[in-house]
């Protein structure tokens, strides 16, 4: 028969019995003095606890990557402004940027997308002038005897000056300056409601096939205090329509300009438009329209305010 086998105190090596409380309380006592410890080095150092949305367990706890701290810096410093690379930077560095910008590229002097070509026809003398005329008038008669035509008949002797100058009306837009047309026609009144011009006429160039498509605009900002000369918002139109475009970048354009002059809380366009490039060659589907918006700030971010615009231009009904 086995016998049981009991142990006697004195078989442990201190000749003491460990109890588990007693284990447990050691533990307590040598975390709470080794706190201690590490407040009176983090005291004496002059370390600063850094703030974090809880209060640490222990002063010398720093914030993760994670913590909120560190994430609000991250999202103010996305905000920050970027400031608009110079026309050498321009053409060195092309923009490779897929974020959504407040603002479009407008260079120093208040044009939008300039190339070589739209500071040479800006800055010529009259005999560059005139020599650039001529050189369209050449280029429209071979058009002409390409097409099987008499560029001598009579009803066209003067059709490619004509066409001439009416190409570069059409595209005078490119040497339009922005701030030129607004002319400081911001007046601070205070005012934070809905400013709508609606049915805005719009006649512009596609760059794809070079015939016109026309239609209707609607432009809605909400002020920051800051209003517009309502005529201004008719006059931006213009200006980026009279240009080689595509009706998506027309509508962009317009809002992002606007956003960049006014700073208001948001800026909101709609067009709608017909192009004959889809009307009178390719399908030929004369009874379609094109319809494009932007929408930026507040309108992008809230769902009833957007919903309000859509309603007051007459898209929602």
């Amino acid at each position: 028969m086995a016998q049981e086998t009991t142990r006697d105190d004195s078989d442990s090596p201190s000749g003491s019995v460990v109890s588990p409380i007693a284990n447990g309380s050691n533990k307590k006592e040598k975390k709470s003095s080794k706190d201690k410890s590490s407040k009176k080095r983090a005291l004496s150092s002059g370390e600063r606890r850094s703030s974090v949305s809880k209060p640490a367990r222990d002063p010398s706890d720093k914030p993760t990557d994670d913590s909120p701290s560190k994430k609000k810096k991250r999202k103010t410093s996305a905000t920050t402004a970027v400031v608009p690379p110079t026309i050498a930077e321009e053409e060195l560095t092309p923009s490779t940027s897929v974020t959504r910008s407040p603002s479009p590229v407008i260079d120093f002097d208040g044009l939008s997308r300039p190339s070589r070509g739209t500071r040479e026809r800006l800055e010529e003398t009259e005999a560059q002038k005139q020599e650039r005329l001529d050189k369209m008038k050449g280029a429209v008669r071979t058009l002409l005897e390409c097409i099987g035509e008499d560029p001598d008949r009579e009803g066209l002797l003067a059709t490619p000056e004509r066409y001439a100058k009416a190409m570069l009306f059409l595209t005078k837009g490119y040497q339009e300056n922005v701030r030129d047309i607004v002319n400081g026609a911001i007046f601070q009144e205070g005012h934070n409601e809905m400013v709508i011009v609606k049915d805005i006429e719009v006649f512009s160039m596609c760059e794809h096939h070079l015939v016109p498509f026309t239609g209707k605009m609607h432009i809605g900002y909400i002020p920051s205090n800051a209003v517009i000369g309502i005529s201004k918002l008719p006059r931006i139109a213009e200006l980026f329509a009279r240009r080689l475009q595509i009706q998506e970048r027309l509508t962009k354009e317009v809002a992002n300009a606007i956003m960049e002059i006014l700073k208001p809380q948001g800026v909101a366009v709609v067009m709608e438009s017909s192009h004959l490039c889809m009307v009178m060659r390719g399908v030929e589907k004369t009874t379609s329209s094109t319809i494009t918006s932007c929408v930026l700030g507040c309108f992008e971010s809230r769902e009833k305010t957007r919903s309000e615009f859509l309603s007051l231009i007459g898209v929602n009904r």
